[in-house]
């Protein structure tokens, strides 16, 4: 199995300086970028973006997709005001030379998310039609809370805009008990790239192929080629004072971000 590799490198590091430094050293080509220098990406200017698209081109590294937060907003809160923040977002993703922007379908209430599906998909379908002619691929999340958080709702989402692809992930899957293999079955037709991110029964989130993901599964019947890795691993302050026999016992927690992030991409080439 040969991916290219992306990441959310804001988990290793909050500057963009290091974020650089973190994929040159583990070998990651591409950013799914979402913090950069303290700022999440849909907040930075157009000249932000151009000096990030600097840095990044003289490290020749890439972008390969907006980490963006566009759709991770209440079905009730102002709609024209976010859709005017992704407007900006599809400058950002040109400038910075992404082809992709991750998406997200509405936090809604869990015990009644049918009573809006109108209204998602009608903010959904004004996001599409936004981005129609820009080259830009929008791709849905899975993601709790949101209209589209589980399987089915997701492969109803896809079914009514062929054009909206999706963001697999794993962990997030799991968070809402939904069993993977069951919604890979749903929705691999649709699936654009897959987030790197696995996750226990009770939801915390673990190195790949640690949990019950089914990565190795999932790994095996992607036909994308690339991956983008989202650690989310714990990070405890105080580690360095723990004895050996303490830090065993924390099982997954790391000592500091870069850590944690150099963990995740390690996994998962032990997985590859």
């Amino acid at each position: 199995m040969n991916f290219k590799l992306a990441a959310f490198a804001d988990e290793a590091d909050g500057r963009i300086s290091e974020q650089i430094k973190a994929m040159k050293e583990n070998g990651v080509d591409f950013l799914e970028i979402r913090g950069v220098d303290g700022q999440n990406i849909s907040d930075i200017s157009l000249e932000k973006a151009r000096e990030v698209r600097k840095q990044l081109d003289d490290a020749g590294l890439g972008v390969w997709s907006l980490g963006s937060p566009y759709g991770k907003a209440g079905i009730c809160d102002d709609f024209e005001a976010h859709l005017d923040k992704f407007r900006h977002g599809l400058e950002l993703a040109d400038i910075l030379g992404a082809k992709h922007i991750r998406m997200f379908s509405f936090y809604v209430p869990s015990e009644d998310a049918a009573r809006y599906k109108d209204e998602v998909f009608s903010r959904l379908e004004k996001l599409i039609n936004a981005a129609n002619g820009s080259g830009i691929i929008l791709c849905h999340e899975n993601e709790k809370g949101i209209y589209g958080d589980i399987a089915s709702r997701c492969e109803e989402i896809h079914k009514e805009f062929p054009q909206l692809r999706a963001v697999f992930d794993p962990a997030n899957f799991i968070q809402c008990g939904q069993d993977t293999k069951e919604a890979w079955e749903k929705l691999a037709p649709y699936v654009e790239y897959m987030h790197i991110k696995d996750a226990m029964a009770d939801g915390s989130v673990v190195p790949a192929g640690k949990g019950i993901g089914n990565l190795p599964y999932l790994l095996k019947n992607y036909k994308g080629s690339v991956l983008t890795l989202e650690p989310h691993l714990s990070v405890f302050d105080g580690f360095d004072k723990l004895e050996a026999s303490e830090k065993t016992k924390m099982g997954y927690c790391y000592p500091s971000l870069r850590a944690a992030f150099d963990a995740a991409v390690n996994a998962l080439k032990e997985l590859l």
